[in-house]
């Protein structure tokens, strides 16, 4: 169990003490379910009734909601950033591996660095480069000539399939799969072809990618996921996207290939998109959305249709079939209009 002082907190997190700072602090908890030694946070004035029944030991937020509040608090200027490098304070979150299991098999010519740990039944092919520190869980294969940066963590069963690239201090969530073949078939006279991908998947540092989650290898250039890209469980990252700096991708997204994805973009869970087009930066795309078409303005789209009572959806789908047929009778409408002007 991890355990601070409040006051140590305060300091790391550049707050505002109020109160009693030798508190000692060693878990995290919702402001209904907190107790003594637990610390929780404030983020929106909306729940600030809930301050009066809250018995934490320490509450974090904003200087506004301080006067609600009767014992310890910790004054930042974001509650819920604050609860996040909290969060990282008091991870009990154990190691993915720790040392060389004894029925591991690394290749002989696999370069180990400094500290790396191994689980029980992983597979480290030949000329892999593991760099200092790595984790890989249990069961995880690292194909030939792969490399994995420092610090990087792999929980069971990832596959990392030959010559992909992962840079420092990345987390890789259990059975992703980076580096499988993209899906290139050429057609001849109905009989499907298979184009071997020649390319890598590279990823960059600090990047994290969710459970079951699959990015394919490049067909001949690579497939790029950029610095501090975020990616949710069971996505398809499919060959040849290209995703930059920082952009956030919530669970279930489809990528067809090809498609390149700006900076600081947010896509919204199950959405779907088409390839060989492009998402400039600073683009939300809420979720389930279907983008077909390139964006070349940063803001918020969306589409599809809200969840609606049975019975209105059934009116709107059919309404839908219509469309075409109305909008014919609406120009013979204009049409006529015109003549009689």
């Amino acid at each position: 169990m991890v355990s601070i002082t409040l006051a140590e907190l305060a300091e790391k997190l550049d707050a505002q003490l109020h109160g009693d700072g030798a508190v000692t602090i060693t878990s995290l908890a919702g402001m209904n379910s907190a107790g003594e030694g637990q610390i929780t946070f404030l983020s929106s004035p909306k729940y600030r009734k809930g301050l009066a029944l809250c018995r934490a030991s320490a509450v974090m937020l904003k200087e506004g909601d301080l006067a609600y509040c009767h014992g310890n608090a910790l004054v930042v200027a974001d509650p819920y950033l604050a609860y996040a490098k909290v969060a990282q304070i008091l991870d009990t979150t154990p190691a993915c591996a720790t040392d060389i299991a004894s029925s591991a098999v690394v290749a002989n010519d696999a370069i180990l660095g400094e500290g790396v740990a191994i689980g029980p039944n992983a597979v480290i092919e030949s000329g892999a480069l593991i760099g200092d520190n790595v984790q890989i869980g249990a069961g995880c294969f690292i194909g030939k000539g792969a490399k994995l940066g420092a610090r990087t963590k792999l929980w069971a069963n990832v596959s990392v399939y030959h010559h992909v690239v992962i840079g420092q201090d990345c987390l890789v969530q259990a059975g992703t799969v980076i580096g499988a073949d993209g899906f290139g078939y050429a057609n001849d006279k109905g009989k499907w072809i298979k184009i071997p991908q020649l390319g890598r998947v590279v990823i960059g540092n600090r990047v994290e990618i969710g459970a079951c989650t699959t990015i394919d290898r490049g067909a001949l250039d690579d497939t790029e996921i950029a610095d501090g890209v975020i990616i949710d469980n069971q996505c398809q990252i499919a060959h040849n996207v290209s995703i930059g700096e920082n952009t956030a991708i919530a669970g279930a997204t489809v990528m067809a290939g090809s498609l390149k994805v700006g900076k600081h973009c947010i896509i919204g869970g199950a959405s779907v998109f088409n390839g060989h087009m492009e998402i400039t930066d600073n683009v939300t795309i809420t979720g389930m959305a279907m983008v077909m078409r390139p964006i070349t303005e940063p803001g918020m789209y969306s589409s599809g249709i809200p969840l609606q009572p049975n019975r209105e959806w059934r009116k709107t789908a059919a309404r839908v079939l219509k469309i075409d047929e109305m909008h014919k009778r609406l120009k013979e409408l204009e049409h006529q209009l015109d003549k009689q002007d």
